[in-house]
Protein backbone atom coordinates (compact mmCIF):
# COMPACT_ATOMS: atom_id res chain seq x y z
CA UNK A 1 0.00 0.00 0.00
CA UNK A 2 1.35 3.23 -1.62
CA UNK A 3 0.34 5.17 1.67
CA UNK A 4 1.13 2.78 4.46
CA UNK A 5 3.10 4.48 7.33
CA UNK A 6 2.51 8.11 5.73
CA UNK A 7 0.92 11.05 6.48
CA UNK A 8 -0.27 12.51 3.96
CA UNK A 9 -0.61 16.02 5.12
CA UNK A 10 2.95 17.37 5.94
CA UNK A 11 4.54 19.71 3.41
CA UNK A 12 6.69 22.23 4.14
CA UNK A 13 5.60 26.00 3.04
CA UNK A 14 8.77 27.67 3.10
CA UNK A 15 10.27 25.18 -0.05
CA UNK A 16 6.52 25.53 -1.82
CA UNK A 17 5.95 28.49 -4.52
CA UNK A 18 3.05 31.33 -2.98
CA UNK A 19 -0.33 30.85 -4.73
CA UNK A 20 -0.80 34.82 -4.07
CA UNK A 21 -1.40 35.30 -7.39
CA UNK A 22 -3.29 31.61 -8.44
CA UNK A 23 -6.84 31.29 -8.83
CA UNK A 24 -8.14 27.98 -8.71
CA UNK A 25 -11.32 25.89 -8.87
CA UNK A 26 -12.41 23.24 -6.83
CA UNK A 27 -14.23 20.12 -8.43
CA UNK A 28 -15.85 18.18 -5.63
CA UNK A 29 -18.36 14.69 -6.19
CA UNK A 30 -21.57 14.61 -3.76
CA UNK A 31 -21.53 10.74 -3.33
CA UNK A 32 -19.51 9.73 -0.27
CA UNK A 33 -19.59 13.40 0.88
CA UNK A 34 -18.97 12.03 4.31
CA UNK A 35 -15.16 11.23 2.41
CA UNK A 36 -15.47 13.94 -0.08
CA UNK A 37 -15.89 17.24 1.86
CA UNK A 38 -12.83 16.56 4.17
CA UNK A 39 -10.96 16.09 1.30
CA UNK A 40 -12.10 19.30 -0.49
CA UNK A 41 -11.62 21.21 3.24
CA UNK A 42 -7.87 20.02 2.68
CA UNK A 43 -6.86 20.98 -0.43
CA UNK A 44 -9.22 24.70 -0.13
CA UNK A 45 -7.07 24.76 3.32
CA UNK A 46 -3.98 24.14 2.01
CA UNK A 47 -4.29 26.72 -1.00
CA UNK A 48 -5.29 29.16 1.23
CA UNK A 49 -2.42 28.54 3.92
CA UNK A 50 0.07 28.37 1.07
CA UNK A 51 -1.18 32.37 0.01
CA UNK A 52 -3.89 31.78 -2.36
CA UNK A 53 -6.83 34.61 -1.52
CA UNK A 54 -9.77 32.67 -0.47
CA UNK A 55 -11.73 34.89 -2.83
CA UNK A 56 -9.65 33.41 -6.24
CA UNK A 57 -10.77 29.94 -4.82
CA UNK A 58 -14.27 28.46 -6.20
CA UNK A 59 -15.80 25.61 -5.44
CA UNK A 60 -18.30 23.53 -7.36
CA UNK A 61 -20.00 20.31 -6.74
CA UNK A 62 -20.96 17.61 -8.77
CA UNK A 63 -23.29 14.58 -8.58
CA UNK A 64 -20.54 11.54 -8.22
CA UNK A 65 -17.45 10.80 -9.43
CA UNK A 66 -17.86 10.19 -12.90
CA UNK A 67 -19.44 13.84 -13.34
CA UNK A 68 -15.89 15.64 -12.02
CA UNK A 69 -15.01 15.11 -15.96
CA UNK A 70 -17.09 17.29 -17.24
CA UNK A 71 -17.08 20.02 -14.43
CA UNK A 72 -13.35 20.06 -14.84
CA UNK A 73 -13.94 20.59 -18.64
CA UNK A 74 -16.23 23.59 -18.59
CA UNK A 75 -14.33 25.07 -16.09
CA UNK A 76 -10.72 24.91 -18.39
CA UNK A 77 -12.78 25.91 -21.39
CA UNK A 78 -14.96 28.98 -20.17
CA UNK A 79 -12.33 30.20 -17.27
CA UNK A 80 -8.94 30.42 -19.13
CA UNK A 81 -7.64 32.91 -16.18
CA UNK A 82 -7.82 29.42 -13.71
CA UNK A 83 -3.89 28.52 -12.29
CA UNK A 84 -5.32 25.15 -11.67
CA UNK A 85 -8.24 22.90 -11.25
CA UNK A 86 -8.15 19.66 -8.62
CA UNK A 87 -10.95 17.12 -9.00
CA UNK A 88 -12.10 15.39 -5.60
CA UNK A 89 -13.93 12.13 -5.78
CA UNK A 90 -14.23 8.90 -3.81
CA UNK A 91 -14.69 5.36 -5.52
CA UNK A 92 -15.21 2.53 -3.23
CA UNK A 93 -15.21 -0.84 -4.14
CA UNK A 94 -19.11 -2.42 -4.16
CA UNK A 95 -20.45 -6.10 -5.39
CA UNK A 96 -20.31 -5.03 -9.21
CA UNK A 97 -18.00 -3.92 -11.91
CA UNK A 98 -19.19 -1.37 -11.88
CA UNK A 99 -15.86 0.26 -9.32
CA UNK A 100 -13.72 -0.69 -12.33
CA UNK A 101 -15.80 1.04 -15.07
CA UNK A 102 -16.25 4.50 -12.55
CA UNK A 103 -12.58 4.42 -11.77
CA UNK A 104 -10.76 3.37 -15.31
CA UNK A 105 -13.24 5.81 -16.51
CA UNK A 106 -12.66 9.01 -14.47
CA UNK A 107 -8.60 8.19 -14.41
CA UNK A 108 -8.53 8.56 -18.39
CA UNK A 109 -11.13 11.23 -18.69
CA UNK A 110 -9.11 13.76 -16.23
CA UNK A 111 -5.65 11.90 -18.18
CA UNK A 112 -7.54 13.11 -21.44
CA UNK A 113 -8.19 16.82 -19.75
CA UNK A 114 -4.73 17.57 -19.07
CA UNK A 115 -3.46 17.32 -22.46
CA UNK A 116 -6.20 18.78 -24.10
CA UNK A 117 -6.21 21.76 -21.78
CA UNK A 118 -3.46 24.23 -21.08
CA UNK A 119 -4.88 24.21 -16.76
CA UNK A 120 -3.24 21.83 -14.83
CA UNK A 121 -5.87 19.68 -13.33
CA UNK A 122 -5.30 18.01 -10.31
CA UNK A 123 -6.84 14.40 -9.71
CA UNK A 124 -7.19 13.72 -6.18
CA UNK A 125 -9.83 10.93 -6.66
CA UNK A 126 -9.63 8.17 -3.96
CA UNK A 127 -10.46 4.32 -5.13
CA UNK A 128 -10.35 2.58 -2.47
CA UNK A 129 -11.52 -1.28 -1.75
CA UNK A 130 -13.47 -0.26 1.63
CA UNK A 131 -15.18 2.78 3.51
CA UNK A 132 -12.23 2.85 5.86
CA UNK A 133 -9.24 3.15 3.19
CA UNK A 134 -10.92 6.07 2.52
CA UNK A 135 -11.47 7.76 5.72
CA UNK A 136 -7.90 6.90 6.33
CA UNK A 137 -6.75 9.15 3.65
CA UNK A 138 -9.27 12.05 3.96
CA UNK A 139 -8.59 13.12 7.75
CA UNK A 140 -7.43 9.56 9.18
CA UNK A 141 -4.37 7.75 10.22
CA UNK A 142 -2.84 8.66 6.72
CA UNK A 143 -3.75 12.36 6.54
CA UNK A 144 -5.75 13.81 4.37
CA UNK A 145 -5.01 13.20 -0.02
CA UNK A 146 -7.12 16.43 -0.43
CA UNK A 147 -4.14 18.74 1.10
CA UNK A 148 -1.74 16.50 -1.08
CA UNK A 149 -4.06 17.88 -3.89
CA UNK A 150 -3.73 21.06 -3.09
CA UNK A 151 0.17 21.31 -2.46
CA UNK A 152 0.41 19.93 -6.63
CA UNK A 153 -2.41 22.47 -7.59
CA UNK A 154 0.32 25.23 -6.35
CA UNK A 155 3.19 23.77 -7.55
CA UNK A 156 1.63 23.01 -11.21
CA UNK A 157 0.22 26.49 -11.45
CA UNK A 158 4.11 27.87 -10.88
CA UNK A 159 5.28 25.55 -13.57
CA UNK A 160 2.34 26.43 -15.84
CA UNK A 161 3.43 30.15 -15.25
CA UNK A 162 7.02 29.76 -16.03
CA UNK A 163 6.65 27.48 -19.26
CA UNK A 164 3.73 29.36 -20.45
CA UNK A 165 4.23 32.58 -19.15
CA UNK A 166 0.54 32.52 -18.47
Amino acid sequence: MATENKNLSQYDKATLPNAANFKFAVVTSQWNHHITGNLEKGAVDTLIDLGANPENVTTYPVPGSFELIYGADKLAKNQPDLDGIIVIGSVIRGETAHFDYVCEGVTHGIKDLNIQHNTPIIFCVLTDENEQQSLDRSGGKHGNKGIEAGVAAVMMADMKKKVTGL
